[in-house]
């Protein structure tokens, strides 16, 4: 009834009442239910023109476009048209649906259609242009070089949204075009940490294989450290060679380095698969000596459901074979809790057994007596074959274990009494000779255990020890042979083979007994058991048709066993990647990627290198070359550079790798977060790149600052433009010659030029003063843009590159202007300041930040930014600025009144406060539709400034200015005073 309502519902011609039956529709298919019959209804409304509507059915449609294909297409004119329409949701939408109509005779028209939204200005139609890629592909996969082309260029977009599922399709179509990563790598590696999640996991898969096939192993230098104790007795010569050789065979490659510096914060991740893909790559291509890192954010996941804790044990249970150490300290966190289902219990007691040690053993022992109790039967049984491996592993507590195994004997269980007579068969092969008395008491019990496993493992430990219980052994024979057709087909074997055995070593007593057990075997039901009787008798009764093997039967009978070796079942899993499925099922899935061996011989890194942008060559310093035509060619670059804004500002991330690989040799331990998180690590690298500069330019300058006063070496910088163009070149040498140059900057550079440019170069002193400021102010504006390595221009700042004062000194221009331009501010502060508690405003939060940029309500106004946020479950209303209380003469600018904010909503606004020159707190009444709030804003007397660019002269102008207000000051004063 339910879907006949939606049929004739969707007949309607309003879009309102269509809307419901859809999202009815669609909620029907996230519940598993199957909605197909009502596919020719649904698609009428395809080429419906409300925006809801469409967005319906095209979720309808990519559900079940595959089953309903004749219908779908003959929609396909409409998602044609859909794929131009002005909304990215629609466009996207159309694209799925199209991608998912596997017919082969739309293959071109998806191609098309793929080739356009590749191109698309939405990353989000980008994004599912890479999810078409791989469906197309395993439509029609003669489509590959043509899709391998598209892959190449999404690859080099840099949206964050679109990098993890361009890397899922290159995944599917071309894992093995590694030439494709080459440019994009470090970029990708920038990227990283914003990426969403899923897009994560694909590329860090993607990277781990990358590296092994690009970078030397870092697991050599580790091995060298190893080896140091056995050079020990070489010479001091010998000694040396190695230590040289070592050195030579492994330098890190700095690209190597970016990878593993960039995935470490993801360490942190919530995301429990980009936690596991992170640790897998730390394990596959970090040194030694730094995987250790990996083990706590691991553990962290046990904490997780059922399904996370699995695959995180079997992985952790894979390392700690090989890295005890590495777990050894979180030996708590596996121990097993009784809520927990059998499949993690066992997997904790395999990490258990791997991180035993004489230390820690006999806490083990104790959490393992406890586990036997336990009502699981197949945890317990479990239990005993772990103390029986802690037993092989440790020879200090073999007897512990295996008096700890012979009084389980007299457990009322009877599976743990069964599983410990296997155990303890295993560990007697080891030394048989000092366990008689154990032999002898698992022989009495025969008669109560009916475990088909027990009762043959006890029967082959007599047989093999049958000359050392002499007794006892043709006695059990005896009754063996009673209960032989009743037994199941292992102990029936293992009846066969103590009787062919005995018979060998005592024929006196058991010939009879064997020769019957035999007739039994022979007219048994299984076949096995007639083949083993044929052959024992033929071996061991000589007749006219034995062969030569009979002499030999009781050295083929009664030879000596190798002793079981009992290994941890995840021994051999390391040769699968880890977090695969193929890890997980201990055998290579479809589709697995396996990772390749480390290259003896690094390839040539320089194929990761991007190319630099020419417009950025265009400020190196020529001082000479541009004195030449000063005017022409200052002004026709400012032209060029401001066509050129949208190309360089494109490549700003670009520049974010390149700077991460020169600054490797250096202090680079942070550098690549801040590549990867931009704005929000903008003013942390401006400050420690500040620091930087500033720490070269005052090493270069010490030893003359030492030997001569300040004037004398102002009066050498004055005597040549080359030594500065020198100079300057040295500092860009020295942050790295790989930069782009933002037009913004460069412009507006160029203004204050122009203001300053017009000065006599008679003042060599003050001029070379300035210069050095300049210089100064220059690492502070290089530091803020993205990379922490960059070179002169890197954001819209005032102040001039070195490069470019060596080559203005000489310019001869006018001395008249006293032009003051308002400039960029050089940082501005993240932080935000509480102007109303939750708790004070009754669910209504607010904090307010200076933003540091021109008030738009009035010159001399401070611009204020406010975020209200609704921290309530229920609509808040009417958001506005009340009663103010302002001192005399300030003034605002509040905002407009806020209709609604909804629950959990967020919203900022701006307003303007003139303040007056002065710190005075500004009081007004935040209002609600219900309530009013008291709150104040006080400004810090730095958010008073404005920053400007002037020339020398002007400032020494204003400056005087200043001087004489302060004269005149005194004597108001005074006069107040009298």
């Amino acid at each position: 009834k339910k879907k006949e309502n939606c049929k004739m519902l969707l007949k309607e011609v309003k879009d309102d009442t269509r809307i419901d039956p859809l999202r009815e529709i669609v909620g029907m298919i996230a519940k598993g239910k199957n909605a197909s019959e009502l596919f020719p209804a649904v698609v009428k409304n395809v080429a419906s023109k409300n925006i809801e509507i469409k967005k319906l059915v095209y979720v309808y449609l990519v559900r079940y476009a595959e089953e309903q294909q004749d219908l779908a297409l003959l929609s396909i004119s409409t998602f044609q048209r859909a794929l131009k329409d002005p909304n990215q949701l629609i466009r996207a939408s159309a694209l799925r649906v199209l991608s998912s109509i596997r017919v082969p005779i739309i293959v071109p028209i998806m191609m098309l259609a793929i080739k356009e939204a590749s191109a698309d200005l939405s990353p989000y139609v980008r994004k599912n242009a890479a999810h078409a890629i791989q469906k197309l592909y395993s439509l029609d996969p003669e489509q590959k070089e043509m899709l391998i082309e598209i892959i190449e260029k999404l690859l080099k977009d840099k949206s964050t949204l679109v990098a993890g599922s361009v890397v899922m399709a290159f995944e599917e179509v071309c894992p093995d075009r590694i030439d494709l990563i080459h440019k994009n790598y470090r970029k990708l590696c920038n990227l990283l940490v914003d990426v969403e999640e899923w897009g994560q996991v694909v590329i860090i898969h993607m990277l781990t294989r990358y590296a092994r096939t690009q970078f030397v192993s870092p697991w050599k230098e580790d091995d060298g450290l190893e080896d140091n104790e056995k050079d020990f007795y070489d010479s001091d010569e010998e000694q040396k060679e190695k230590s040289d050789k070592r050195k030579k065979a492994y330098t890190m490659d700095p690209d190597h380095r970016l990878l593993i510096r960039n995935t470490k914060p993801l360490l942190q991740s919530r995301n429990a698969a980009v936690v596991m893909a992170v640790a897998q790559l730390y394990w596959h291509i970090a040194p030694k000596s730094e995987v250790g890192i990996i083990s706590k954010p691991l553990v962290r996941l046990l904490r997780s459901n059922r399904e996370v804790q699995y695959i995180v044990l079997q992985n952790i249970a894979t390392m700690s074979i090989q890295r005890k150490g590495m777990f050894e300290p979180y030996l708590k966190s596996f121990y097993v809790r009784s809520t927990d289902p059998t499949m993690i219990k066992i997997l904790k007691l395999e990490i258990l057994t791997n991180l035993a040690n004489e230390a820690n053993i006999s806490t083990l022992l104790r959490e393992f007596q406890t586990y036997v109790k336990s009502q699981d039967k197949q945890f317990a049984a479990a239990t005993i074959q772990t103390i029986g491996r802690c037993a092989t592993n440790i020879s200090e507590v073999t007897d512990t274990c295996l008096n700890g195994l012979v009084c389980l004997l007299s457990n009322r269980d009877e599976i743990v009494v069964a599983e410990s007579v296997v155990v303890i068969k295993k560990l007697l092969q080891m030394q048989p000779i000092q366990h008689g008395e154990i032999i002898k008491h698992m022989a009495k019990l025969l008669d109560s255990i009916t475990v088909p496993v027990a009762r043959a493992s006890i029967l082959w430990l007599i047989g093999e020890n049958c000359e050392r219980v002499p007794i006892i052994a043709p006695d059990v024979l005896r009754k063996m042979a009673k209960s032989f057709t009743s037994e199941d087909d292992l102990v029936k074997l293992q009846i066969l083979n103590l009787g062919a055995k005995l018979y060998l070593t005592n024929s006196r007593q058991t010939k009879l007994l064997t020769q019957y057990i035999l007739n039994l075997g022979k007219y048994d039901q299984n076949y096995d058991i007639r083949d083993r009787t044929r052959f024992i008798r033929q071996l061991i009764v000589p007749n006219e048709k034995s062969g030569a093997l009979s002499k030999y039967a009781k050295k083929i009978f009664l030879a000596q066993k190798p002793a079981p070796l009992l290994e941890s079942p995840f021994k051999d899993r390391d040769h699968f990647q880890l977090g695969t499925l193929s890890h997980t099922l201990n055998t290579k899935a479809t589709g697995y990627l396996e990772l390749s061996n480390w290259p003896e011989v690094a390839p040539d890194p320089s194929v990761r290198n991007v190319e630099v942008i020419e417009l950025a060559k265009e400020w190196t310093p020529a001082g000479k070359a541009k004195k030449e035509k000063p005017d022409k060619k200052f002004y026709s670059e400012s032209e060029e550079e401001e066509d050129s804004s949208e190309s360089s500002s494109d490549s700003e991330s670009e520049s974010g790798s390149e700077s991460g690989e020169q600054d490797e040799e250096g202090d680079s331990s942070e550098d690549s977060s801040e590549d990867s998180s931009e704005h929000q690590s903008e003013s942390g690298s401006e400050s420690e790149a500040e620091n930087k500069r500033a720490g070269q330019k005052s090493s270069r300058t010490k030893g003359k600052r030492d030997s001569e006063d300040v004037d004398k070496e102002n009066e050498n910088s004055k005597t040549s433009d080359s030594s500065d163009a020198e100079s300057s070149s040295i500092e860009g040498s020295s942050s790295g010659s790989e930069s782009e140059s933002v037009s913004e900057s460069e412009s507006e550079s160029r203004k204050v030029t122009k203001e300053k440019g017009k000065k006599p170069k008679q003042d060599g002193n003050p001029l070379t003063k300035d210069v050095s400021l300049l210089d100064l102010d220059d690492s502070d504006n290089n530091h803020a843009s993205v990379n922490p390595v960059s070179t002169p221009v890197a954001l819209p700042v005032p102040a001039l590159s070195p490069s470019l004062i060596a080559d203005l000194e000489g310019l001869n221009l006018s001395a008249s202007s006293s032009v003051i331009s308002v400039s960029t501010p050089v940082f501005v502060p993240m932080t935000t300041h509480v102007l109303l508690h939750r708790m004070s405003g009754k669910g209504l939060a607010a904090h307010y930040s200076f933003p540091r940029q021109p008030c738009i309500f009035g010159d001399k106004m401070v611009s204020v930014q406010i975020t209200l946020n609704n921290t309530t479950d229920r609509k808040i209303e009417n958001i506005h600025i009340g009663e103010k209380k302002l001192p005399m003469g300030m003034q605002m600018h509040v905002f407009n009144p806020i209709g609604s904010l909804e629950p959990g909503g967020s919203i900022t606004v701006s307003m303007g406060i003139d303040f007056c020159d002065s710190t005075q707190t500004a009081s007004f009444q935040l209002c609600t539709k219900d309530d009013c709030f008291s709150v104040n804003i006080q400004p810090p007397v730095g958010e008073l400034l404005l920053p400007v660019a002037m020339s020398e002269k002007d400032f020494k102008k204003e400056q005087a200015c200043l001087s004489a207000l302060h004269l005149l000051s005194k004597p108001r004063k005074a006069n107040r005073n009298e």
